[in-house]
């Protein structure tokens, strides 16, 4: 369909994070989603920013099944529909939209594959609000270098997630960003926890009240944890190498709180 993730856009070879289960890639313009078709999501997401040529595109696209792999391998409209639930997208719909204005019109309505989304509580706050703004504070801190990031993202994959409606609802989220810092390549790891707004045991509920808790985490963890091999990322972590890793991630109430 497109080239998909470049391991070379920043200069520095980054391949893709690889899911220790079985997984099927897909190739869309700027970015790849390796897809675990028995989970039905997923494993990895994997895009590149160019921030120097970002466009601000109007928001088109419909959400639709992508006709490369079985509808049975992918979560499609029955898991959204009558609850409050949102197909939260993976890569975020403007992140591969540069370019010239065709090609980042074709690149932003491919975010719009259920292949490129995963069940998220409805309802914006302030932590949901921070998740999805990581990537801008990224990008506007590496402008001092060449404007450039990658960002995966993925839900955790975890046996233990609730089932509902023939898939299992994720519980958290991961997000790695990369950029340079001169000849070096940097990194920084956060996850989402929206564990206290899911509730399947009645059909599927979504608490009112409670809140989506965003962490900056060591890189090595959020591997760990997801089951994913991060190649050279782990050792790019900013969070890591500013001698702060802490016993446990740390919550963040802010952008202010990221370190870099």
């Amino acid at each position: 369909m497109s080239d998909g993730y470049d391991s070379d856009f920043l200069g520095i070879p980054l391949p893709l994070p690889a899911p220790a289960r079985p997984a099927t890639r897909l190739d869309y313009p700027r970015f790849s989603v390796l897809l675990d078709e028995e989970r039905r999501f997923a494993a990895v997401t994997g895009v590149v920013i160019d921030g120097a040529t970002l466009r601000d595109q109007p928001r088109t696209g419909e959400w639709r099944l992508d006709p490369r792999v079985d509808d049975d391998s992918q979560a499609g409209p029955e898991v959204y529909s009558r609850n409050d639930l949102d197909r939260g997208h993976l890569v975020r719909r403007r992140d591969p939209g540069w370019g010239s204005a065709s090609e980042a019109e074709d690149a932003t309505e491919a975010t719009f594959f259920y292949t490129n989304a995963a069940p998220q509580a409805a309802g914006f706050n302030q932590s949901k609000e921070l998740w999805l703004g990581l990537e801008d504070h990224v990008l506007a801190y590496a402008e001092s270098t060449d404007q450039r990031i990658a960002v995966f993202t993925a839900p955790v994959l975890d046996e233990a997630d609730p089932p509902y409606r023939g898939i299992r609802v994720p519980l958290r989220f991961w997000k790695i960003a990369a950029w340079r810092e001169g000849d070096a390549l940097a990194a920084a790891g956060f996850v989402l926890d929206q564990t206290e707004l899911v509730d399947t045991r009645q059909g599927l509920t979504v608490p009112r009240l409670g809140a989506f808790r965003t962490f900056q985490a060591p890189v090595a963890d959020i591997a760990a944890e997801a089951g994913v091999d991060v190649g050279p990322l782990a050792a790019a972590d900013t969070f890591v190498r500013r001698g702060l890793r802490p016993v446990i991630a740390r919550e963040l109430e802010s952008v202010d709180d990221i370190v870099l």
